[in-house]
């Protein structure tokens, strides 16, 4: 089969696309054949090698953490599910991904793809739906009524955490860039602030109970959101930790994903009804994995992107 790998730490150089055995599944996994993967800011700095101190990685490695396919087979042990069922899911970070035509995956961590949802889009939604479910509900507690600041909309996890809060039912104001400002208010956001005309900690009213960081801020960035957070809020970061406590009972969580099957279900389902949508920017072929790994790094990619072998 052909697959994406690198050999080594570095930049989207390392990456080949090259011939190599089709694994076997072992006990309690499943052979998948790849509909599709997409590109999470994750597997770059895995790539990168930020990460291989609390992530060492068994090189040559295949990139990929989201995957939607078709069962090829089973391994032993494994039951409840058929060859050629259609399924998506959020593979372990560590092991070998899905930019390739074949992968192994936990059978455990696997969703079924419902009628009503393209194999290809459902690929996109694992990393950054699981994300932004468990930083609203699971971190935050997010209820109706509450006000909620979103910074970082206008990216992948941001966009399904606005439509989230928003189904949740609570006052939603986002940060994003004029280009995705519309696309943010039709996600649900009631207020969109510009950050790239005034900071977010001036232009924002009032305070939150909960604050969701999503973008990489700078420790005065950072401590400026946090101080936003109303007395007894959540302030939830999936990227810079405050340089300190904010104080007045305000909880920090400093949030990873994790591989969630009943929770992707969920979000698939949602999905199918029309009440979620599926934002897909781009959608590119296995061989030009490289070239998206270098517009990451360079910051022009936008937008989340699809890869099918």
């Amino acid at each position: 089969m052909q697959a994406v790998r690198y050999h080594d730490y570095g930049d989207h150089t390392q990456l080949v696309l090259e011939e190599v055995p089709t694994p076997d599944p072992g006990p309690g996994q499943v052979l998948l054949k790849v509909v599709a993967t997409s590109f999470n800011p994750a597997d770059a700095a895995l790539r990168a090698g930020y990460l291989r101190e609390m992530l060492p990685l068994e090189l040559p490695h295949t990139p990929g953490v989201d995957v939607s396919g078709t069962i090829a087979a089973l391994g032993a042990d494994v039951t409840g599910w058929d060859v050629g069922a259609a399924v998506a899911g959020f593979l372990p970070l560590n092991a070998a991904g899905a930019a390739a035509e074949y992968v192994l995956a936990p059978a455990e961590v696997l969703a079924a793809i419902p009628d009503g949802v393209d194999p290809v889009d459902a690929a996109a939604l694992p990393a950054v739906g699981l994300t932004a479910w468990q930083a609203l509900f699971e971190h935050a507690s997010l209820t109706a009524g509450q006000r909620v600041l979103i910074n970082g909309a206008g990216g992948a996890v941001g966009s399904y955490a606005v439509q989230y809060a928003h189904q949740a039912g609570a006052e939603v104001t986002a940060t994003a860039a004029p280009r995705s400002a519309d696309r943010v208010h039709g996600h649900g956001a009631d207020h969109v602030i510009d950050y790239t005309a005034t900071p977010v900690h001036q232009a924002a009213e009032g305070t939150f109970d909960v604050v969701l960081n999503l973008a990489p801020t700078t420790p005065e960035d950072t401590d400026a959101l946090a101080a936003l957070t109303a007395d007894g809020g959540v302030f939830v970061t999936a990227t810079t930790a405050p340089t300190s406590e904010p104080g007045r009972g305000v909880r920090v969580v400093r949030m990873a994903v994790r591989s969630d099957a009943a929770q992707l279900a969920d979000l698939l389902a949602q999905a199918a009804a029309g009440t979620l949508r599926i934002d897909i920017a781009n959608r590119r072929p296995l061989a030009e994995l490289p070239d998206i790994h270098a517009r990451a790094d360079q910051g022009t990619l936008g937008g989340k992107t699809v890869i099918t072998p």
